[in-house]
């Protein structure tokens, strides 16, 4: 069985480490001294703003940061109404260009993941919007990014609220009949664990949904009481249901980046960034101590006192201790 070590890379909030406004290249010099980050994933075009392309590189490579994903950010007041739904056409080939330049970006980087968050496709009150017309024009534009370049896979991140009452793509339901309109192998989707809990989901359920069809382009990993997208740190209020998305993770062979997308507002941001990786590794080192062959077992007959048994073992001990 790999280790945890070799099955992910992780990475973390940049903008956690933003406090006095600094340029890209000093946030991934503070990124890069955490032990056990070896990745980064930045917004676009937010992070590239006054910085070059070139010294981008130059950065990366003297961070030995892989850049493993660029996540779409639609900024300023004219995507407020939508960005890929938005009721004005000039705006919505704004967007689309935008992200196709980031689909462009990412390959002139060797970067294989573009992360669509759609914040503003959505609606705020009953009768607003013609749904049917709403869903035509974000499958439009999913299809025009993912199809830009077939050799950057493109994902949509899903969050039922925030900043619309109502968004589009609330859940792993309404993402995966995306990904079966859209049509093309390389579109699939991102799960935030704040997300999932805040849309009512089971993470490591919704998580099966689209791995099941090889379609989990992206893992967020952070915690929070479910009504809002708290960002805390990994495991701090749902440690059994962590470890169970990490459980899932594993059972399907997922490897790619864990993201770390945590707000430590009064926390030191490296000393959390490292605790979420000490986390992960822990939560992992417990899974290598269940008997998978008898929690399939259990499972299979859908014993829950026998499958909580098998855990607290795991977790504390025969005594508890």
């Amino acid at each position: 069985m790999p280790t945890v070590t070799d099955r992910y890379r992780f990475a973390t909030r940049l903008n956690s480490f933003r406090d006095r406004g600094q340029p890209v290249a000093e946030l991934l010099r503070a990124v890069a001294r955490v032990p056990g980050l070896t990745a980064v994933e930045l917004n676009y075009p937010q992070h590239l703003h006054g910085a070059t392309e070139s010294e981008l590189r130059e950065i990366l490579a003297e961070s030995r940061l892989a850049l493993t994903a660029l996540s779409l950010r639609f900024e300023g007041r004219e995507f407020l109404d939508g960005a890929f739904t938005s009721p004005r056409a000039e705006t919505r080939e704004r967007a689309i260009r935008l992200s196709q330049d980031a689909v462009d970006l990412a390959g002139r980087l060797g970067v294989p993941h573009v992360d669509l968050w759609m914040a503003y496709d959505g609606f705020d009150y009953p009768f607003q919007v013609d749904y049917g017309r709403l869903w035509a024009d974000e499958i439009d534009g999913f299809r025009r990014v993912a199809g830009h370049d077939p050799a950057i896979r493109v994902s949509v991140e899903y969050k039922p609220v925030d900043p619309r009452r109502t968004a589009l793509i609330r859940g792993m339901g309404e993402a995966l009949l995306a990904v079966h309109d859209v049509g093309l192998p390389n579109f699939g989707v991102q799960i935030d664990f704040c997300h999932s809990l805040m849309a009512g989901e089971q993470p490591a359920m919704a998580a099966a949904l689209a791995l099941r069809e090889g379609r989990l382009f992206g893992v967020h990993l952070n915690d929070g009481y479910g009504q809002a997208d708290d960002g805390l740190l990994v495991g701090s209020v749902h440690p059994w249901q962590t470890l169970e998305l990490l459980a899932t993770l594993r059972r399907h062979d997922y490897r790619g980046t864990i993201y770390f997308d945590t707000f430590p507002v009064r926390e030191n941001p490296a000393a959390e960034s490292a605790a979420n990786v000490a986390r992960v590794r822990a939560l992992e080192a417990m899974l290598e101590r269940i008997d998978a062959d008898r929690l399939a077992e259990l499972q299979a007959s859908h014993d829950a006192l026998g499958v909580q048994a098998l855990l607290h073992e795991a977790g504390f001990g025969h005594d508890g201790r």
